[in-house]
């Protein structure tokens, strides 16, 4: 006869679902940060996912992630679109 497997405790704290998109987004982020190719659709394409997935879930800690970290995502992707020209040294 076998034991029955006990599920864990209830006290432990359950992993978020939303802790794959947010990896995502960072990992997107340093890419981007590096000058890698694509970045800039990679990036905006992660975080369209992470919004789509907060849709679904309950007002929380993901939402007001998404609400700190959309500003500064939006700020990378339209600097690596309009690069700053290179600053020249006065003579």
């Amino acid at each position: 006869m076998t034991t029955p497997r006990r599920s864990a405790p209830s006290h432990l704290p359950r992993p978020l679902r939303s802790e794959p998109l947010q990896d995502e987004v960072y990992r997107q982020m340093f890419r981007l940060e590096a000058s890698r190719p694509g970045a800039a659709l990679d990036l905006a394409l992660a975080l369209l996912r992470a919004w789509m997935a907060a849709e679904s879930l309950p007002p929380g800690e993901q939402r007001h992630w998404l609400h700190k970290i959309s500003p500064i995502c939006m700020e990378m992707i339209e600097s690596s679109l309009h690069p700053a020209p290179p600053h020249s040294c006065p003579h």
